[in-house]
């Protein structure tokens, strides 16, 4: 092989590697380019997505302000299908809402009272012992247990640090890894601190924490327009068939006085029930905004299989504010914000018409 053939050959291959070292680091910059303007759409998405929730929840709070005002005269009220005037602060029960001022049509909206909520802060020792009973299986609860808890509960929330027989102080809990002391003050300052108390996590192990408890306001009843599932399954004196029966009735009418309970909870239900149980409202919310998932067919399909009466929201999560509203001239005060809260139930009456307890 001559000089010169030799001189084409390396130039050729320098050429041919010059073109391969090109082509990967057009490549690579396309790659690039590609990634970041995917990044800037889903940037651009997201954004759009957090200010659309963010509108919900400011009409959402402007929903419950409005609520203080007084109605225009001239504006139909709302009524039943037997004709009865609905309650219009019976709506914050975590149904869905259609708002005055109207959001994105992928979003649901539920707004739920604290009302409907058993309120960790204002419980008295008597009604404590009552809900732990119900809890731990009624008649059939072992009495020292219930015993036991509630002196774990005594000691957690007096104002002291000697400890009650079968009760828990700091000796008890500074043992534990992690150490913390107990609280010794009636006033919690969350409803998941409940699961501090020594017994009390594995007692509410599976509950939405959230859902069946509050800590703020004054109220001591539960109103059963408002109440979550997950309160009325602690209430003493309600079956997993009276709940599903008093939503049944609720999404038909207001449920107005002890007579029309007395429709729905049998009668020795009631007497454990009726002490627990109000017409109140509260003026502390927690809100909830999410994107509307929708099923498919097939989807449809498997739950219906699974569950009669399965729930066809299929959201668990969403973003939640627990607020205060001071009426309809003032800001709510936003207690506490949880962008990935987790909903109560929001599924609609599990009962077949034929099973009613009223018709």
């Amino acid at each position: 092989m001559t000089s010169a053939q030799r001189q084409r050959g390396a130039v050729l291959i320098i050429v041919l590697w010059t073109a391969v070292l090109l082509t990967v680091l057009v490549t690579a910059m396309a790659y690039r380019t590609r990634l970041v303007a995917a990044t800037a759409a889903n940037n651009r998405s997201a954004t759009l997505a957090w200010a659309e929730v963010m509108g919900a929840v400011n009409h959402a709070e402007m929903e419950l302000m409005l609520e203080r005002m007084d109605l225009p005269l001239g504006v139909p009220l709302e009524l039943a299908e037997n004709g009865e005037i609905l309650t219009p602060a019976y709506r914050f029960n975590g149904q869905a809402l259609q708002l005055h001022y109207p959001v994105a049509d992928n979003l649901v909206v539920r707004i739920y009272d604290h009302a409907g909520k058993i309120n960790l802060n204002r419980i008295n020792r008597q009604d404590m012992q009552a809900l732990l009973t119900h809890w731990l299986g009624g008649i059939e609860a072992d009495p020292q247990q219930v015993q036991d808890l509630l002196a774990a509960w005594t000691d957690w929330t007096d104002l002291n640090d000697l400890e009650a027989l079968g009760g828990a102080e700091s000796g008890h809990y500074q043992n534990l890894e992690p150490g913390y002391s107990p609280r010794n003050s009636p006033e919690l300052d969350s409803v998941e601190e409940v699961s501090l108390i020594r017994g009390f996590d594995e007692l509410l192990e599976g509950v939405n924490l959230e859902a069946a408890f509050t800590i703020h306001g004054n109220g001591r009843r539960i109103n059963l327009n408002l109440a979550t599932r997950e309160a009325m399954r602690l209430l003493p004196g309600l079956t997993p068939e009276t709940i599903e029966n008093i939503i049944a009735w609720r999404e038909r009418e207001d449920i107005s006085n002890m007579a029309e309970i007395g429709q729905i909870v049998p009668l020795e239900e009631l007497q454990e029930l009726a002490p627990w149980v109000g017409t109140n409202t509260s003026n502390i919310y927690t809100l909830f905004v999410y994107p509307k998932l929708e099923p498919d067919a097939e989807t449809i399909a498997r739950l219906e299989a699974e569950d009669e009466f399965h729930n066809p929201d299929l959201v668990s999560h969403g973003y939640m504010e627990i607020l205060e509203v001071r009426g309809f001239s003032n800001e709510p005060i936003i207690h506490h914000v949880n962008p990935h809260g987790r909903l109560p139930d929001t599924a609609p009456a599990r009962v077949a018409e034929r099973d009613l307890l009223f018709r």
